[in-house]
């Protein structure tokens, strides 16, 4: 329980997040992609999770060319999903449930067929004109300097009509907005008080350290580490197309905005290192994001070495009024239980839902869906069209939820945009209900554990020394003291405390030692 004299913990520092993809969620009307009505549908199964929030993937009308990430109209919703009366609906249902809803905000870059670029397009004498970002050729008629592509190729696009260049970091059709220009990031602005005012709880903000370029748009410094088989982006370091000191003073303005609104919380997409990550909390007397996301448990080996190593890294680098974040999946990232077996995503389960700060769950995650093989005629995701086989195809994590063994596995009554998980008919939420052993079973438990000890949820965190293979710390709050132990290996490994197990990863007693592949929490 909270000390009476501990100030209350915002809802985003206390809870737990949970990323739903609309278009792998649950279809509604039969067209094989899933929309806003299915989600409400299955509200249920997310707050019986034990879940405080969902972050959606954008819901925004858009041409699809980036799956949502290329919007056309920023208040609006993408007819394949829905409409504005179907997120109000969608919305309410959530808060009934007590979930918070979190939006994804896209500011660095829009549609080519947004409205705005259709103006900017048109002549370099139109208003809009600077709200992108036009150059002229290079000398030699070239783009007006070496920047690459996230998804290959030149950043720049060539404008016939105008004679100048556009900057795109990522597609072609993905335009890079300007925030340099005051019209558009009062625009942009206005976008976050629109949806504010509808009553989102917050937003996860896309690229976030993107959204500003260095002066005079220099030449990056090549990588001397990149290597055939990498992706092409990386042929450069991101110097002066990233990470620019204004950004800071945007990101602050946006907090402004979202605190004037009450409890709302902003998550920065940011990959950066440890100390230029936690610049984006800003100061006390000036914060940026709540949260600036902490991706190093996806990065980084899985190995009880490595962990300790970025756990402590990472703790040691936040500054004292920053809470920490961890995630391990995302619609981006491969799957856990792909990256690292089936046994082992289950320690990794105990490990995001134990460490301090605020824990985000992607969807499909709590059932262990793994590896899943994306054939050649249905890959969708550009950024595998444009640099195949090199491993960066991001369809695999975006396959739709199994549902039950029905046709479709509940997904839908047609074939769905992507390919099910080959186990679908015995790796799905019906099945996993009834199953005490389910990775959903453990969740669950995990989830509820979190929920009843202030200790997992808001309490202090401290390593402890533990035999090679195993990860183990402290989780401290009040008189409360609560340990984990996980092992990251296939043998078994003594156990570097006694207490009380309160939960397992697997059945049973372990009789003072940590079997193979086993976490457990323990008081």
């Amino acid at each position: 329980m909270r000390h009476p004299d501990e100030p209350p913990r915002p809802w985003w520092e206390r809870g737990t997040v949970y990323q739903i993809y609309p278009r792998s969620f649950q279809d509604s009307d039969g067209d094989g992609v899933g929309d806003l009505a299915g989600i409400e549908r299955r509200l249920d199964h997310v707050a019986g999770l034990g879940i405080d929030a969902i972050w959606l993937s954008p819901i925004f009308p858009s041409p699809m060319a980036d799956f949502g990430y290329d919007v056309a109209d920023y208040c609006g919703v993408e007819p394949m999903f829905g409409d504005l009366a179907t997120f109000d609906r969608l919305l309410a249902a959530a808060h009934a449930r007590g979930l918070r809803l979190l939006l994804d905000f896209v500011p660095n870059h829009s549609s080519d067929q947004h409205p705005w670029f259709q103006a900017s397009r048109s002549s370099r004498a139109d208003p809009k004109r600077d709200w992108y970002m036009w150059r002229d050729p290079a000398p030699d008629g070239g783009p007006p300097n070496n920047w690459i592509s996230d998804f290959g190729g030149p950043a720049w696009e060539y404008d016939v009509a105008t004679g100048q260049y556009y900057l795109h970091a990522f597609l072609r059709q993905q335009p890079d907005l300007n925030w340099r220009n005051p019209a558009l990031k009062a625009a942009m602005l206005d976008v976050m008080r629109f949806w504010f005012d509808r009553g989102v709880d917050g937003f996860r903000i896309d690229v976030l350290w993107h959204i500003v370029k260095a002066e005079g748009l220099p030449d990056n410094p090549a990588n001397p580490y990149w290597r055939p088989g990498i992706t092409e982006r990386d042929r450069l370091i991101q110097q002066h197309s990233t990470d620019q000191p204004e950004a800071h003073a945007i990101a602050a303005e946006m907090r402004a905005l979202a605190d004037g609104y009450g409890e709302r919380v902003l998550i920065g997409e940011i990959f950066l290192p440890n100390d230029r990550h936690a610049r984006w909390y800003g100061t006390p007397e000036r914060p940026q994001v709540h949260l600036p996301f902490n991706f190093q448990l996806i990065e980084n080996a899985w190995d009880a070495a490595s962990l300790r190593r970025v756990i402590a890294d990472y703790e040691a680098s936040l500054p004292p009024h920053g809470w920490p974040n961890w995630v391990i999946g995302s619609h981006d990232a491969p799957r856990i239980a792909a990256r690292v077996g089936a046994a082992q995503a289950r320690v990794a389960a105990m490990l995001l839902l134990t460490l301090r700060g605020t824990p985000t769950l992607y969807q499909g995650d709590e059932l262990g869906i793994a590896q899943v093989d994306i054939p050649p005629e249905r890959v969708r995701d550009p950024q595998e069209l444009r640099q195949p086989g090199i491993g960066i195809g991001r369809d695999r994590s975006r396959t739709p939820m199994p549902w039950d063994s029905s046709p479709h596995a509940g997904f839908s009554a047609v074939e769905p945009w992507l390919p099910l998980n080959p186990d679908w008919r015995t790796r799905n939420v019906a099945a996993q209900e009834t199953d005490p052993r389910s990775m959903l079973a453990l969740y669950r438990r995990l989830l509820a554990l979190r929920r009843a000890h202030p200790a997992l949820a808001v309490g202090g965190f401290a390593l402890v020394d533990a035999a090679p293979d195993v990860l183990a710390y402290e989780r401290r709050h009040g008189e409360t003291v609560l340990r984990v132990a996980l092992n990251l290996s296939a043998e078994p490994r003594p156990l570097p405390f006694d207490g009380e197990v309160l939960l397992s990863t697997l059945d049973g007693a372990g009789d003072g030692v940590l079997r193979a592949d086993e976490g457990v929490v323990m008081r």
